[in-house]
């Protein structure tokens, strides 16, 4: 999987009770990108099948699916090789997955065709817009934000898509018992995360005293080529769960 970049900076004057999409707060930053002759073909022959949008309103994910199975979202999957490995791994599990960037969701949606799979749906939307809008309250199982963008500059920290509004918005989305993931490879920024987290109401670390706040990668979390290159070059990658306990 791309490293996914998220971007939250704030555009307009909306107040601070405005909802998070509406105070011009986005998570991701548009890049342009050639599409490949699958890529397209992902985008205009599987989407109509796979693909969801704002306008589709509150989802009811069991109507959706056909099923009542756990759920869950994943927030920028880049070129998507992650959350396809996991869904094809998992087909008890439900998967919906959000990037912005054409030539990762065109390829994602290629590749679930090609494989048959019937347990994943994309947004091609801005995802706090997704969390707000479209997915009910308690509805998922995990929500998985893999290597956002860091925004390592102090000045561009308030860009970080990791805020305690964002944590708080997760929040709501998650089941009782439900957890946050999230993984970086930036260590500055794993610190914030886990320094947003600790201060979270309603959240637990399910870190052990021997790692914490950090937890060992989870097998079940796909080791990525961009992971795998960073790991030879002696490159750190930080994963964090958080439950949410109320």
């Amino acid at each position: 999987m791309t490293d996914p970049r998220h971007d939250d900076k704030t555009t307009g004057p909306e107040g601070p009770d405005a909802p998070l999409h509406r105070r011009g707060i986005k998570s991701y930053v548009l890049r342009a990108g050639r599409m490949t002759q699958a890529q397209t073909r992902g985008l205009e022959e599987v989407w109509p099948r796979l693909g969801l949008t704002l306008a589709d309103g509150r989802q009811d994910l069991d109507t959706l699916f056909g099923r009542q199975a756990p759920r869950v979202l994943e927030v920028g999957f880049g070129m998507g090789a992650s959350l396809i490995e996991q869904a094809e791994r998992h087909p008890d599990t439900d998967f919906i997955g959000i990037e912005v960037h054409a030539p990762g969701v065109g390829k994602l949606l290629d590749e679930a065709d090609k494989r048959g799979l019937t347990n994943l749906r994309v947004y091609r939307e801005d995802a706090l817009a997704v969390l707000e809008q479209c997915l009910p309250a308690a509805s998922l199982d995990t929500l998985q934000l893999f290597f956002p963008d860091p925004w390592p500059k102090k000045k561009h920290h308030k860009r970080r898509i990791v805020q305690p509004a964002f944590v708080e918005l997760v929040r709501t989305r998650l089941k009782p018992g439900g957890t946050l993931h999230m993984a970086t490879d930036w260590e500055a920024y794993a610190e914030w995360m886990a320094e947003v987290m600790e201060a979270a109401p309603g959240f637990v670390n399910t870190a052990s005293a021997e790692t914490a706040p950090y937890v060992p990668r989870p097998e079940f979390r796909p080791l990525t080529k961009f992971e795998a290159r960073g790991e030879k070059l002696g490159h750190g990658v930080w994963d964090l769960i958080f439950q949410r306990v109320s």
